[in-house]
C-alpha cells in the first residue's frame, strides 16, 4: 500500500459498462476506501478505454498475443507496478490469467461473473454464453457473483452474489442486460470497497 486509499486497476477487453459502474460509484463516494488509478485492456479499439479517458483516469493497452502469456504477463506487471496499484477489478477482462500471475496478487483481484456460482462457470463460460446456458438448462433464478481470483477459472473465495429472476420470453440479450442493470452494476462497487476497505486495513495494521 501506497498511501491512504487502495489504488485500483481495472482490467477490460470490451465495452466497459462494469468500469462504468465503478467509475460512478467512485465519483457518488460509494468507494472511499480505493481509487481507480489505472484501466487496461487487452485489446485496443476497446470502448472502455474511451470511458477512462472520460474519467481522467489513465487508460493503456496490453495486448495478449497466442502463445505469449508469460510475455504478456511480464507487460502487464510492469504497467501495474509502474502505476503502484494494490488490488486488480477484472471487468470484463477476457485475458486468462496464469496461476503464476495469480499468486503473486492473493486476495487482490477481483472478478465479475454473470451468474450464481458454482452454477455456468469456469472455463468457456463467458458473455452471453453463460446466460444462453442458463436457459437452455431451464433456471429459474440466475444473478452475479464477484469472487476473488485463483489459478482455477472463476474458484476463487466468494465475495458476494446477487439474485435476478428469468422471466418468460427472455432471450441472452435480455436476461444479460437485467443481470447487468439488476445485479453486476450494484455488486461490483459494492464488492470493490470490501476488497478495498479489508486491505486498507491489513496496511495498517503492519
Amino acid at each position: 500500500m501506497t498511501g491512504a486509499k487502495t489504488r485500483i486497476a481495472v482490467l477490460v477487453s470490451g465495452g466497459g459498462t462494469n468500469l462504468q459502474a465503478l467509475v460512478d460509484a467512485q465519483s457518488r463516494g460509494e468507494i472511499p476506501h480505493g481509487e481507480i488509478v489505472l484501466v487496461v485492456s487487452n485489446k485496443a479499439g476497446a470502448y472502455a478505454l474511451t470511458r477512462a479517458e472520460k474519467a481522467g483516469i489513465p487508460g493503456v493497452v496490453v495486448e495478449k498475443k497466442k502463445g505469449e502469456q508469460q510475455d504478456f504477463e511480464d507487460r502487464l506487471s510492469a504497467i501495474l507496478q509502474e502505476y503502484r496499484v494494490d488490488m486488480i477489478v477484472l471487468a470484463g477482462f477476457l485475458a486468462i490469467l496464469s496461476g503464476d500471475f495469480t499468486a503473486r496478487w492473493p486476495r487482490r483481484i477481483l472478478n465479475i461473473h454473470p451468474s450464481l456460482i458454482p452454477s455456468f462457470c469456469g472455463e468457456g463460460f463467458y458473455g452471453l454464453r453463460v446466460h444462453q446456458a442458463a436457459l437452455d438448462y431451464g433456471v429459474k433464478v440466475t444473478g452475479a457473483t464477484v469472487h476473488y481470483v485463483n489459478e482455477i477459472p472463476d474458484g476463487g473465495e466468494i465475495i458476494a452474489q446477487k439474485a435476478v429472476d428469468i422471466l418468460p420470453g427472455d432471450t441472452p440479450e435480455i436476461l444479460q442486460r437485467r443481470v447487468m442493470e439488476q445485479a453486476e452494476w450494484i455488486l461490483l462497487p459494492r464488492a470493490t470497497e470490501l476488497a478495498a476497505k479489508e486491505l486498507t486495513e491489513r496496511s495498517t495494521q503492519q
